[in-house]
């Protein structure tokens, strides 16, 4: 993410009214925008393969799954965050069409320059979410995915998967083998596509 600062604060109508016209996406923290960077082949291949595996299993059901160009709205942080993977099963998100704010999952794939961001700041940003059961954070380096899940208690508890695990998705009871979703990605140094 880079900084695009400005002296003037900007109010969340402003932001998304510019939004609306800007050849870029731009994240919106507390009246500041920040430029989003472009992605690497196996950040997209990742987030295509998730939404697609997602569709799939979500379709018929009222949930809907939504790629790194929709909005998740946290009103009571005043921050509008571009997940890579959303999903949202709540009716009332059917009311606004550039965002949503009653997702129950989102998942992102991290990068070297918002591994920490992600992992830190936004993780905390995104708990604000009541709807939210499931913050998933996939690896472009290796196999591996680790699910934060929202128990009973309100506590987050760490569910981590690599190599031949199946993954399970709670919020909307999703399985899937972590073949299937690091199918056809290639990690920076090899030359060689997984094997599936």
């Amino acid at each position: 993410m880079i900084a695009d600062r400005s002296q003037n604060y900007i109010s969340p109508e402003e932001y998304l009214k510019l939004e609306e016209l800007s050849p870029i996406k731009h994240e919106y923290i507390q009246g500041e925008i920040y430029a989003m960077a472009g992605a690497s082949d196996a950040h997209v291949t990742l987030g295509v393969n998730l939404v697609s595996l997602l569709r799939n299993h979500v379709r018929g059901s009222g949930c809907r799954v939504y790629m790194s160009d929709m909005k998740a709205r946290i009103e009571s942080k005043n921050i509008y965050y571009y997940p890579d993977v959303m999903v949202t099963c709540d009716e009332r998100d059917k009311a606004f069409p550039s965002f949503k704010r009653y997702p129950c999952l989102i998942i992102e794939v991290l990068s070297d320059g918002t591994e920490g961001f992600d992992r830190g700041d936004k993780f905390a940003d995104y708990q604000e979410l009541e709807t939210l059961q499931e913050y998933v954070l996939i690896s472009q380096k290796r196999q591996r995915v680790e699910c934060f899940r929202r128990n009973a208690e309100g506590l987050w508890v760490l569910q981590s998967y690599t190599q031949g695990s199946e993954i399970y998705l709670a919020s909307v009871d999703f399985r899937a083998s972590m073949d299937a979703i690091y199918e056809d990605v290639v990690f920076a140094g090899n030359d060689a596509e997984i094997e599936n």
